[in-house]
Formats: C-alpha cells, sequence, structure tokens
C-alpha cells in the first residue's frame, strides 16, 4: 500500500541538476531513532531537491499468515490501517514541509528486503537511525535492524544515532586499507561525496606489531590503488591522511575527532551469520560504535 503526504510543494524542475539525488529512503519503526533519520532524510532532500519515501516493515508473524484467508485478510488489514495512523501522527513535522514524502507499508520480515525496496525505486541514498549495540551477546545473537540492513544493501547506508537539526556533510572521513578490493566502495563514496559537496578526507590508520608498514610502503599501497581507481591519476593523492594508532577503530575516531568531522565513511564487506562475528568486521565495529553519523559502502 502507498501513500503519499499532502504536504508537498513541488520544486521547479530547472533547480534540479543531474548530480543531484533523486531518492532517499528512510525505513521506520516510529521510534525517536526513526525520527532522528527522518529529520536528517529532510534535510538532505532540502538540498538536493530529492523524494524522501518512508518504508514500514509489517512483519506479520507466521502464526498470522497460516490462519484460514478471512482471518489473514481481518488481521493485516488491521495492521495497515494501524501504520497508516502512525503515519499520520510520525510526519506531521515543520521539517517534511516542501519535501515530497511518499508512505509504503509492507509485510516484510527479513531486512534484505529494504534493499530491494531501494532498487525497485531507483534511491540514491538510505538513512536509517540506530541505538547501535553493546556488548558481545547484543551483536552476536540479536543484532540490530540497522546492522541487518548495512550487511545486506549494495546501495550507501546513513546510520544516524543522535538528532541534527542542521545535518551537514561538510566534513567526511573515508576510512580504509586502500587494498583494491576497496575500489567499488570507493567510487561510490566519491560520487556521493561529491554530490553532496564535501571535503573528503581519505584515511589510512598505520598500526603496530606484525601490522606496522613502513611510510613507503603505506604511500606504495596508496598510489597503487588510487592510480587502479582514479585512470591513472593521483590527484586524489594530497587528501590520504596517515594516521597511526593502536587499533583501526580508535584510529578512525580519533582523526574523526581531531577534524571534527561530520560523517565516518566506511566499506563494509557486508557478511552474513555467525562466520561473520568469528571473522570480525572492522566495518561494522565503527558503524555500530560510533556516535557521529556513519555511511557504509558496500565492498
Amino acid at each position: 500500500m502507498i501513500l503519499t503526504s499532502s504536504n508537498f510543494n513541488p520544486v521547479k524542475a530547472g533547480n534540479i541538476k543531474n548530480k543531484q539525488m533523486k531518492k532517499i529512503l528512510v525505513p521506520v519503526d516510529f521510534s525517536e531513532y526513526s525520527e532522528y533519520a527522518l529529520q536528517v532524510a529532510a534535510t538532505i532532500a532540502k538540498q538536493q531537491s530529492a523524494e524522501i519515501i518512508v518504508l514500514h516493515m509489517l512483519g506479520i508473524s507466521e502464526a498470522v499468515l497460516t490462519k484460514n484467508e478471512g482471518q489473514e485478510v481481518a488481521e493485516a488489514m488491521y495492521y495497515m490501517k494501524l501504520a497508516e495512523k502512525r503515519f499520520d501522527t510520525f510526519l506531521d513535522k515543520e521539517y517534511l514541509k516542501e519535501v515530497k514524502v511518499t508512505e509504503t507499508v509492507q509485510n516484510y520480515k527479513i531486512f534484505s528486503e529494504v534493499n530491494e525496496v531501494a532498487h525497485e525505486n531507483d534511491v540514491d541514498l538510505i538513512v536509517m537511525g540506530s541505538h547501535g549495540v553493546s556488548g558481545l551477546r547484543e551483536e552476536v545473537f540479536i543484532g540490530s535492524n540497522t546492522e541487518k540492513v548495512v550487511r545486506t544493501s549494495d546501495i550507501p547506508v546513513l546510520i544516524i544515532k543522535t538528532p541534527h537539526e542542521d545535518f551537514k556533510m561538510k566534513e567526511v572521513v573515508f576510512a580504509c586499507d586502500f587494498k583494491i578490493e576497496n575500489l567499488r566502495s570507493y567510487h561510490n563514496a566519491i560520487r556521493l561525496f561529491e554530490t553532496m559537496g564535501s571535503n573528503i578526507h581519505l584515511l589510512y590508520v598505520n598500526l603496530p606489531g606484525d601490522q606496522f608498514r613502513s611510510s613507503n610502503q603505506i604511500e606504495d599501497r596508496v598510489k597503487e590503488f588510487l592510480f587502479k581507481a582514479d585512470a591513472g591519476k593521483l590527484e586524489m593523492y594530497d587528501k590520504v591522511e596517515f594516521y597511526n594508532d593502536y587499533t583501526v577503530e580508535s584510529g578512525v575516531f580519533n582523526y574523526s575527532n581531531k577534524i571534527n568531522a561530520d560523517v565516518i565513511a566506511i566499506p563494509t564487506h557486508g557478511r552474513r551469520g555467525l562466520a561473520h562475528f568469528f571473522s570480525g568486521s572492522i566495518g561494522e565495529d565503527i558503524a555500530n560504535h560510533a556516535i557521529r553519523p556513519v555511511i557504509t559502502f558496500k565492498i
């Protein structure tokens, strides 16, 4: 079921540039964290002359769906109507004025379906609220809905954990190890940040012990990566920052604090299941534990 809000004043087509975003997807559960994401999405939408698609996933249980057809239809309609009523209040926000908002309610139960909705609607960015996680048990056995979306989405996911009345993406840190596997995420990040007019800091965190690399080794790796990424050009090399720390996570956070970054950007493998946790994922650790907004790009 798709409903269109009535608080939209059209933007003149002449104001829309080819490089601008067209659509932003915001999955919501009507929590305060969803509202944080919605407000950030609205700010970006106004900057980019984009529209917002707000998705609520019902997740009706199998117990309901296995009842006889009459009961199934009645209960499904009840939950749909309930979601529609909650949208009336949830979307009644001053910051959504002059933004085109489309509501969609779907009976999804697995979060890979968010990626399908994004592709079906030609979405450029997913913005999602998150309370993060604390402790191994929550990460392995419970997980967060946001983390599930990050794992399965091949569209950039912007994770918001705190209110941002005046969100901006001016200073951004893109942290990676400059291995060739990161080319796709690098290209997608640069494209999005150029669209947003961001000042990009490409960050390599150098670690002690077995993972330590000399300055020459790091520089050679970065130059080889940028040479392949940018068709033989090394113009982005001036934007590379080398930072020493004891862990990648602390290095990313400390450098981001140093420059007062607006957003931390990271590539993520999108591993699934317990193997994901046994092998470890620095990218998702950062996404889970960062207070600043984090945007993920699928490797």
